[in-house]
């Protein structure tokens, strides 16, 4: 098989845009498109997509990156092997069996609506909060698919009755896209994978299945889950409606834990991605740790049916980039996302300001859903400039608190006598005074990529491995990354360091019990 007539391509749908990348036998962009779809905000810390648009932004990305592959002279018909799924996790889409289309829109993995239900779980279980935690590795909390089905069955009448009448499927965004992509309500292949499971709040993390005393206690119905498969392996073909017609799906996997594989995250290894979010993840090998300083216990990823399961620490921040957006699109402080940089770079500190991007809440380590965004430390000295540099802080202050608290829970895996290493990944990675920021205040180096997609990139890698395009040995061998990365070394001294990180945890508290209850 010629390196020039092997292709595999991505389907990288995020929480605000959707890419479809491709890739030649050496890992290289050879074509891609992205587009931004509509954001839904129907209240106060409500967020929603519609189903069919993220659709419509599927088969314009493929389609779009095909013809501008081909037109560059790539013979797609025939080169084109598999393609692999990648997607924003915990979002959750019902929709009928039958006529294929969504009951509702799409709840969005950071919307709050379900505070109300966390509420009444954790006051009716035995454990409260963790009642779940010993075999979904995950708390009672908004984040998760599980309380967003239980709120879609309690307030819309149109899954309730398609629940009750066998019509109605559940699914992630994976389960969705896949389920259309193979033929929908004729064919529709109904199916995700152990990654986006892992995050549903209902999949037992040991065993990889769906746990049936967590379905018997939420009262939500084995029949309307799909099949779990593993991270690598061939799902189905598409079908005839779509571009890429009878390429098979091989890989599908949650956005973050395709940013572990596409940054070749061993046992002992952690990523940070930078998109909406900021997910970090250290890799724990085969072994499930506990924590017991706020983070997750979830799987990394299982590269086939009969692989051994990678399992991972993961503390997951609700917003990052979006902290930029809000600048942008809110405040009209920056007009491109990019600006950021350039305005933050023209003062030397915050000048004393901390921001507290709590707009639905905290995740890891804090898990405050009743915390609402602050910005502290103003004084008639502060400008825009100082704004701006305080957002940047806040992405990096957050990442430094997940990461104290997996230094604490796994030792072993992150000390010794190598340095430690972060490796760093997602569209906001790109911005250089943000990762000098993050090495500053972690007072470790930061590892940035030449490809910084390497959520896509996972993706791929795992089609490809399934296809037998590349072999697991190619895909972590650790020259294709390193002596390739731009390294970001801390400049702060640690008494700096230490009066920041204070100064840091004040202001978080400030952000506490300031939910308004009533919207």
């Amino acid at each position: 098989m010629s390196q020039k007539e092997t292709f595999i391509g991505a389907i990288d749908q995020g929480t605000t845009s959707t890419r479809f990348i491709i890739y030649d036998q050496s890992f290289q962009v050879i074509g891609s498109h992205q587009t931004e779809f509509t954001q839904i905000f129907p209240h106060a810390g409500w967020i929603e997509h519609d189903p069919m648009e993220i659709l419509e932004s599927v088969r314009v990305c493929m389609s779009k990156a095909i013809d501008k592959t081909t037109a560059d002279g790539y013979n797609l018909d025939s080169g084109l092997k598999a393609i692999g799924v990648t997607n924003q996790r915990e979002t959750t889409v019902v929709w009928s069996k039958s006529t294929g289309l969504p009951l509702y829109n799409a709840i969005v993995w950071m919307d709050v609506r379900t505070s109300s239900i966390c509420r009444r779980l954790e006051e009716q279980l035995p454990g409260g909060r963790k009642h779940f935690v010993e075999t979904s590795g995950l708390p009672i909390s908004t984040y998760f698919s599980a309380v967003k089905l239980l709120w879609l069955l309690e307030n819309v009448d149109a899954v309730k009755q398609a629940v009750e009448s066998g019509d109605a499927l559940f699914g992630t965004i994976d389960t969705w896209l896949i389920w259309n992509l193979t033929g929908g309500s004729e064919i529709g292949l109904y199916v995700t994978d152990v990654s986006n499971a892992s995050r549903t709040m209902l999949m037992n993390i040991q065993t990889l299945d769906w746990d049936k005393p967590t379905l018997e206690t939420l009262g939500i119905p084995f029949e309307i889950l799909p099949k779990i498969v593993s991270n690598s392996e061939i799902i189905g073909n598409i079908t005839n409606r779509w571009p890429a017609a009878g390429v098979p799906i091989a890989g599908c996997l949650g956005d973050q834990h395709a940013a572990m594989v596409g940054q070749a995250c061993r046992k002992g290894e952690a990523k940070s991605t930078y998109g909406t979010g900021a997910f970090i993840l250290l890799n724990t090998g085969e072994e499930i740790i506990k924590s017991t300083h706020g983070l997750l216990s979830t799987v990394a990823y299982k590269l086939g049916p009969n692989a051994p399961t990678n399992y991972a620490l993961e503390g997951s921040i609700a917003i990052a980039g979006a902290a930029v957006q809000w600048l942008r699109d809110s405040l009209g402080i920056i007009k491109t996302a990019p600006e950021i940089e350039d305005l933050a770079k023209a003062v030397d500190n915050s000048g004393g300001v901390y921001f507290v991007p709590a707009f639905n809440g905290l995740f890891a380590p804090w898990w405050r859903d009743d915390a609402r965004g602050v910005l502290v430390g103003i004084t008639r000295f502060t400008n825009r400039s100082h704004i701006a540099r305080a957002v940047l802080e806040s992405i990096c202050f957050q990442a430094k608190d997940v990461l104290d608290s997996m230094h604490k829970d796994s030792k072993e895996a992150v000390s010794g006598d190598v340095e430690f290493l972060l490796r760093v990944d997602g569209g906001a990675s790109a911005n250089n005074l943000l990762m000098q920021i993050q090495a500053d205040l972690l007072g470790s180096p930061v590892a940035r990529p030449i490809d910084i997609e390497t959520t896509a990139l996972g993706a791929a890698y795992a089609a490809g491995l399934a296809v037998g395009v590349w072999t697991e040995e190619e895909i972590f061998a650790a020259e294709k990354l390193q002596g390739k990365a731009t390294i970001f070394h801390p400049k702060l001294h640690e008494d700096q360091r230490k009066k920041r990180v204070d100064s840091w945890c004040i202001a978080v508290t400030r952000s506490f019990d300031l939910a308004d209850l009533s919207l």
